[in-house]
């Protein structure tokens, strides 16, 4: 039930599943997914000089709000699933490093961020206050 029953739908949720797997590089590089920061100036800075990182905001803009206005929302296929599971480590990144959504995608990404489980999984990530200095040069400790 984590896939859209309807043909075409479930085509296109697999569709921006594979795009989530084997795309945004940019995005994966320059943002690197970090639940206990808070790093707007970073994600602004990054934005302004690279335009690939850019680039992959913007599409994910775009991709949101074309499922939710396809589906109706409120989630990209309807009901919670397995593509918005996909998506939710974007969701943190646009979090994280303050990148500019829509109104639409932002209130989309809200709502992943809201759900119980998700919430479970965040709490547990956190909790391991794991961090490495190599994996986030512009951070000298956990505390900022």
């Amino acid at each position: 039930a984590l896939w859209p029953a309807a043909p075409k739908a479930r085509a296109r949720a697999r569709s921006v599943c594979a795009e989530m797997h084997a795309g945004f590089s940019a995005l994966r590089n320059r943002f690197p997914m970090n639940l206990e920061a808070s790093l707007p100036e970073v994600g602004r800075r990054i934005l302004a000089d690279d335009p690939e990182a850019a680039a992959d905001v913007a599409r994910i803009d775009a991709l949101f709000v074309d499922a939710l206005q396809a589906s109706g929302g409120p989630f990209l296929f309807g009901a919670f699933g397995i593509a918005d599971a996909f998506y939710a480590p974007v969701c943190t990144r646009v979090r994280t490093y303050g990148l500019p959504l829509s109104a639409e995608a932002r209130a989309y990404q809200a709502r992943v961020l809201a759900v119980p489980s998700f919430r479970a999984w965040e709490a547990a990530a956190l909790a391991e206050h794991d961090f490495l200095v190599e994996d986030e040069p512009y951070r000298e400790r956990t505390d900022r």
